[in-house]
């Protein structure tokens, strides 16, 4: 089989998506407040200099106007926004939440679903982490630049994104990384010097790539030559634009539904964690080399309409019959199993959902019990 490539892209979090997707978050960890009864489905956009956020909660929190305004300014403020263009103390803040209709909380108040949807699961066996090349070093890129900056390298500015090539020779054979694209906002001191911004942006991200690069990898920083201007005063952010980045980077099938803002009833979130729970059972069970899972729900219903599982090429009705007999895959079973009312949402916003080991669906407890 002739070698071939794939890419995927990881953001970091002053990327205008990624702070409306961290503000969304962290506003429904306030609203949820670790209550089963609450609800928040939270939506932001930023632009120059202001932020607005509108969404449907069932909440006795929501009327706390001035605390939702001043957890705002701090996540804007965390990220490390203090530019001229977009400050955390003197952004204009727009606050449009309003209450869950009634129809809906009909059907959520006793955990069935809190939409209709399909949600799909990935995991094959590429590293330690069961994730796809391209998407895992990607991420590690861009979580080396932000951890880079927070350790005092100053000169870089919170926005930036990374994009990896891997080069396979066959299906879940990495064998090299081709092309790495790094983009990253950085002082005015630096405009028009893009080799120093080249040179210090290798010295960061080398050590997170591992062996995995070469003499005829391609490193390209900054193609455009110069980034002072980013974030939200560069591009307009908006919650659940980065979905592709948080899940498997175009390598496995995505349902459509974001994860940011939204309390564990709503499928977008628990069912997709649930799926990639199980894919990644089956693939550290030794079953198969990859492992893709979709379910599917209505809103209001508890029990899934389908359930779908595909290892290696080749369709497993057996495995799905042995999930249905022995997982809960009901909403509140999903919730329970993971215990998603006590999760940070935040710990889950920046460099994937997927892969972080400390996470409740990353774990393999069933993988022994998966004998076919």
């Amino acid at each position: 089989m002739k070698n071939y490539f794939f890419t995927s892209e990881s953001v970091t979090e002053g990327h205008p998506d990624k702070v409306a997707d961290l503000i969304s978050d962290n506003v429904a960890n306030y609203l949820i407040n670790q209550n089963e009864s609450h609800r928040a489905a939270i939506e932001t956009m930023v632009s120059s200099n202001m932020v607005t956020i509108a969404g449907e909660v069932k909440t006795d929190l929501m009327n706390n106007t001035d605390s939702i305004e001043a957890l705002v300014r701090h996540t804007v403020k965390d990220i490390g926004y203090e530019q001229e263009n977009f400050h955390w103390n003197t952004l204009s803040f727009k606050n449009l939440i309003h209450n869950q209709s009634v129809d809906i909380a009909r059907g959520t108040d006793d955990f069935g679903a809190g939409d209709q949807g399909m949600m799909f699961g990935y995991a094959c066996s590429e590293n330690d982490s069961l994730m796809p090349s391209a998407i895992y070093y990607s991420h590690k890129i861009t979580k080396a630049l932000s951890t880079a900056r927070h350790n005092g390298q100053d000169w870089m500015g919170p926005d930036g994104k990374a994009q990896v090539t891997v080069e396979y020779s066959n299906v879940n054979k990495p064998v090299r990384i081709s092309n790495v694209i790094c983009s990253t906002q950085h002082s005015k001191d630096l405009k028009g010097n893009p080799a120093e911004v080249q040179k210090r942006v290798e010295e960061i991200i080398k050590p997170e790539l591992n062996d995995m690069f070469d003499d005829h990898t391609i490193f390209q920083v900054n193609p455009t030559g110069n980034f002072v201007t980013g974030g939200p005063d560069g591009d307009t952010g908006v919650t659940g634009r980065k979905i592709i980045v948080d899940t498997y980077g175009g390598y496995a099938p995505h349902g459509g539904g974001a994860f940011s803002g939204k309390d564990c009833t709503k499928v977008d979130r628990s069912g997709a964690y649930m799926a990639r729970y199980l894919a990644k059972n089956i693939v550290a069970s030794g079953v198969s080399q990859n492992a893709t899972i979709q379910l599917s729900y209505a809103i209001g219903v508890k029990e899934p309409v389908s359930l779908y599982v595909y290892c290696d090429g080749i369709v497993r009705n057996d495995i799905s019959e042995w999930i249905y007999q022995n997982v809960d895959l009901t909403p509140l079973g999903i919730i329970k199993k993971f215990n998603l009312f006590k999760l940070d949402l935040t710990k889950t916003t920046n460099y994937g959902h997927f892969g972080k080991n400390d996470l409740a669906w990353e774990k393999t407890d069933i993988a022994n019990q998966l004998n076919f």
